[in-house]
């Protein structure tokens, strides 16, 4: 049940002093309540017991999920993947040393290091009550909460490190290592769903009941988080989602306020080229006239080899003071700089879910330990808002950081960082929305947005995309909203890219010459798509089409785009000829015929959800039950979204990421609130909470958020170490349909 005291009053910045108490040894002091969704509400006397019992509930969900997350953060992941993992732990090795995270535990708060005991203690409580459970990691110590600290999908330094480039430079000695540009465009022509989210947020001028609106809409991997309720009779009352073994809402609400973060275009991660040379038996690198001794630091990478057995390499990893070397090019030495700053934020990240008023939360913010989310903020006084990443380094804006810059000139350094004051924010905009979809934040809240030349053009680097555009369409009108009017708004079908794109392919065929057999062969597919309203459907044909075609149009233009630097979307509308569309138009009926049969196939019978089993990385079966789904990749601006994956061996198309947990709040007198989870709760096959939630994920159908002791009354309540109870279970229709039906 959600709970308030005096204390939550009390909290702006700081905790109050009797949420510092240790969790009891015999967790008699933390209850769990599931609801009949499987979702854990948990309570706690202390903060510190509710955390406790947040990590033990988290681990009778899918602790292989918490575990692979530190296997990565600690850089140990080779320990049980194999030496194919050894890549993926130096780099992230090279900013998370776990030799040094004992003693910045050591030195951080009491609250806080309390907080990061019962951590550990619910996790450790949770394998000594399964043994064997855990298969790389078996005791968590309370330093390694540091290591993975903010939440996102994806931290800077997957976006920032190739690790092809990295190997080439640390799979030999410095003088030898191979010059490897990143590979950019790699990727570049696949049609890769954005790890991103769409957050939005309706003043009361513009909802029925004059009360402020939350839209949460985080596009990440499927199963990537936990939902979950969490309070203390210190004054924690939070709600949402909580990225698996972590002890703090990522993405939620609690009484007073809500956030949604999405993935932010502002530049976070910057790349340092400088000249080097040997010195002796060590190297130096020039800065300005002066040449200063490259950093070095031994870490030794522990992994399995194909026999089972255990082995290990080291490796000296090569710094200058903009931070690591990642690669060799051009024969300079590359450096990459970007937040590496744990304490902060775990501190943030936790504290905010205390906040109480935008005050509140921006007092928090301060720590500016937040480098890659935007935040779309509501709460009940009425005040909606867009932040940006508080973590924005000075720059000199004569230099292109989008680009390597050179390390070895001292104007190209970073210069401290920005003031809150002197980022992109929007607060109680006349508008009356605010929304981002991980575009500029010059179009966030229509008329009343931030305007771009008022701020160095590093404050964003992606500009618009279609979900952007759907977004400020349907709000720039929208009044008296309801949560559940915001739900269909946010599910509307409308696909803006594909609206923009076909005139432009009419035109392309039109200019065909007169005897070139393409005019002919494309009749009947342009017409299709000529004559279809733009919107998906499960039973729509032209979505089908569209889609191939959109495919196409990625690995034909995305290189392109790529290597000229620029968005796809900037790209597709400047830049992309009418003969490109032309052709992609041409392989994607060609494709499509090879691949389906036919280029007429109803959408929903390709575009599939299914969940065959808890592994981490899913393998689908056409043979296998799967889902109808309508809408589609928010690449072509579907606002939801559905990012899918085709493996060998398989017809159909199956989600893997996009959609994941959805939630629309409303901030009245009394906090209402629906959400969805992709699949279900619980990561076990066999568990009721499996896939009890997908049918109603496939069609936006959100449940009502239990919150009180009223909603949940009758519900029986356990303690970490005992058996859970049988409660209720929602009944659903069993999934039976097939890929093609």
């Amino acid at each position: 049940m959600m709970r308030r005291t005096i204390l939550a009053a009390m909290m702006s910045t700081m905790i109050p002093a009797g949420a510092l108490a240790a969790p009891s040894a015999s967790a008699r002091d933390v209850g769990i309540v599931r609801d009949r969704w499987g979702i854990a509400h948990i309570h706690g006397r202390t903060d510190a017991d509710a955390v406790y019992g947040m990590m033990y509930a988290q681990a009778e969900d899918d602790l292989p999920r918490i575990e692979r997350n530190y296997l990565v953060a600690l850089g140990r992941l080779a320990e049980v993947e194999g030496d194919k993992a050894i890549w993926q732990d130096l780099r992230q090795r090279l900013f998370v040393d776990p030799a040094a995270l004992p003693a910045e535990y050591a030195k951080s708060p009491a609250w806080l290091r309390t907080l990061m005991d019962a951590w550990a203690a619910g996790l450790n409580a949770y394998l000594a009550d399964h043994p064997g459970a855990g298969r790389g990691i078996t005791r968590y110590e309370p330093w390694m909460a540091l290591a993975f600290s903010e939440g996102s999908i994806g931290g800077d330094i997957e976006r920032g490190v190739d690790l092809k480039a990295l190997q080439a430079f640390y799979d030999r000695t410095p003088a030898t290592a191979a010059t490897s540009a990143p590979l950019r465009l790699a990727d570049a022509g696949r049609l890769i769903e954005p790890k991103g989210s769409n957050g939005i947020a309706i003043g009361p001028s513009r909802t029925a009941d004059g009360h402020a609106l939350l839209w949460i809409n985080p596009h990440t991997s499927f199963f990537f988080r936990a939902e979950q309720q969490v309070t203390s009779d210190a004054g924690l009352d939070v709600y949402g989602a909580a990225t698996w073994g972590q002890f703090f809402v990522y993405q939620g609400f609690n009484r007073r306020l809500g956030w949604m973060h999405t993935s932010s275009g502002v530049d976070n991660i910057d790349e340092f080229s400088v000249e080097v040379r040997r010195n002796g038996t060590g190297w130096t690198y020039r800065y300005g006239n002066e040449w200063r001794p490259v950093r070095t630091r031994q870490t030794t990478i522990a992994y399995r080899r194909a026999d089972g057995a255990m082995a290990s390499r080291s490796f000296t990893i090569l710094s200058t003071h903009h931070g690591p070397i990642i690669r060799a090019e051009n024969g300079r030495w590359v450096a990459v700089a970007m937040l590496n700053n744990p304490r902060p934020a775990l501190e943030q990240s936790f504290l905010r879910t205390r906040a109480t008023s935008l005050a509140d939360y921006l007092a928090i913010a301060d720590r500016k330990a937040n480098s890659s989310n935007n935040t779309i903020f509501a709460s009940a006084d009425g005040t909606i808002a867009y932040l940006h990443p508080q973590f924005v380094p000075i720059r000199d804006d004569r230099f292109d950081y989008t680009r390597t810059v050179d390390g070895s000139d001292p104007a190209t350094d970073w210069k401290g960082l920005h003031k809150l004051s002197d980022l992109p924010q929007v607060v109680r905009p006349g508008s009356g929305w605010i929304a981002n979809t991980n575009n500029a934040p010059w179009t966030a809240a229509g008329a009343d947005s931030p305007k771009a030349a008022s701020f160095p053009r590093y404050m964003d680097q992606l500009g618009e995309n279609p979900r952007g555009i759907h977004a400020a369409l349907l709000l720039k009108d929208a009044k008296d909203l309801t949560p559940l009017a915001l739900r269909d708004l946010a599910f509307d079908s409308f696909l803006p890219l594909f609206a923009e794109q076909i005139p432009l392919l009419d035109r392309g065929v039109a200019a065909l010459p007169a005897g070139d057999p393409r005019r002919q062969r494309l009749a009947a597919p342009l017409a299709m798509l000529d004559g279809w309203d733009r919107r998906w459907s499960a039973t729509s044909q032209p979505t089908s089409l569209a889609v191939y075609w959109g495919e196409a149009l990625w690995t034909s233009e995305g290189p392109k785009a790529a290597a000229a630097n620029m968005p796809i979307f900037q790209w597709l509308t400047e830049r992309s000829t009418d003969a490109a569309r032309v052709e992609a138009l041409d392989a994607a009926v060609t494709r499509m015929t090879r691949e389906q049969g036919s280029w007429r196939v109803a959408w929903g019978s390709i575009n599939r959800f299914q969940r065959l089993s808890g592994a981490i990385k899913a393998r689908f079966d056409d043979r296998g039950p799967s889902l109808s789904v309508p809408f589609t990749s928010g690449n072509f601006g579907s606002l939801a979204s559905f990012g899918v994956e085709r493996q060998p061996g398989t017809r159909c198309f199956y989600g893997t990421s996009g959609n994941s947990f959805v939630a629309v709040v409303e901030f009245g007198p009394t906090i209402r609130a629906w959400a969805i989870s992709a699949g279900g709760e619980n990561g076990d096959p066999a568990s009721p909470h499996f896939t009890d939630q997908a049918r109603r994920y496939t069609t936006g159908d959100l449940r009502p958020i239990l919150l009180d002791a009223k909603d949940l009354a009758g519900l029986k309540s356990y303690h970490p170490g005992e058996s859970r109870p049988a409660g209720p279970v929602t009944k659903v229709e069993p999934i039976t349909g097939k890929c093609g039906e």
